[in-house]
């Protein structure tokens, strides 16, 4: 490990923006702050909106500028480009934004029925050969549907088609309400800020010329999310 990351994940731990518990205190196990994120940490009711594979955290950040009203948790595993995010939020005393550095695969673990309000998946690994463990499988929304609000959204933004196709036929198979849908945003009638708010590698797919897709569905449908034609099982 370069000696820049050692002194990057030295750093991470003083952070008092960043949650990075242990892996055996919330594996198939409830973690001390599931439900208390509103009163002990935000100390507000202000809604809480994730942004999940928040790599360098550019989207949480850029949120948490544009909606000073409500408050952003970024989730990754890898604390070397949290530590990007994380700074910055600090520096600016930004107090509506924290990360938390821990496996997406137990999510379930951190927070409570009703306790989240939006979700932001901005450019994850589609999982081409590994469809379950795409972010928007339905492995994953329905462990999003544990904790998201009955009016909460999932923003799904990615360059890939496949990945984008894919959660819009689980979406219709589903019965789920999809709100928007672009299969080129900049080429498209949708004029928003938070959309414009571009991640590291976005802007590397878009100097490529690739076409960027968005898509936001809600979670409404009280049944278990099914799979789109058996396309998870591997």
């Amino acid at each position: 490990m370069g000696q820049n990351k050692l002194e990057r994940f030295a750093e991470l731990n003083e952070f008092d923006n960043v949650f990075q518990p242990a892996f055996d205190d919330t594996f198939r196990k409830d973690w001390v702050l599931k439900g208390k994120w509103h009163k002990e940490i935000f100390k507000n009711d202000n809604p809480i909106v994730l942004e999940l594979g928040c790599g360098k955290g550019e989207y949480t950040v850029g949120l948490g500028k544009r909606y000073p009203d409500k408050n952003f948790i970024g989730i990754d595993i890898k604390g070397n480009r949290m530590w990007v995010g994380a700074k910055e939020a600090l520096e600016n005393d930004m107090n509506n934004i924290r990360f938390l550095r821990t496996r997406i695969e137990i999510i379930e673990s951190f927070f409570a029925e009703n306790e989240i309000s939006e979700i932001w998946i901005t450019f994850p690994d589609p999982q081409l050969k590994r469809g379950k463990k795409r972010l928007t499988s339905a492995r994953f929304l329905n462990a999003y549907k544990t904790f998201l609000r009955k009016d909460g959204v999932v923003h799904l933004k990615t360059d890939n088609r496949e990945l984008h196709d894919f959660t819009n036929e689980i979406a219709k198979l589903n019965n789920l309400s999809v709100v928007a849908k672009e299969t080129d945003l900049y080429n498209s009638d949708i004029d928003s800020d938070i959309l414009a708010i571009k991640t590291y590698y976005e802007q590397q797919y878009l100097n490529q010329g690739l076409p960027i897709t968005y898509i936001q569905f809600g979670l409404n449908n009280n049944e278990l999310i099914n799979p789109p034609f058996d396309k998870e099982e591997k």
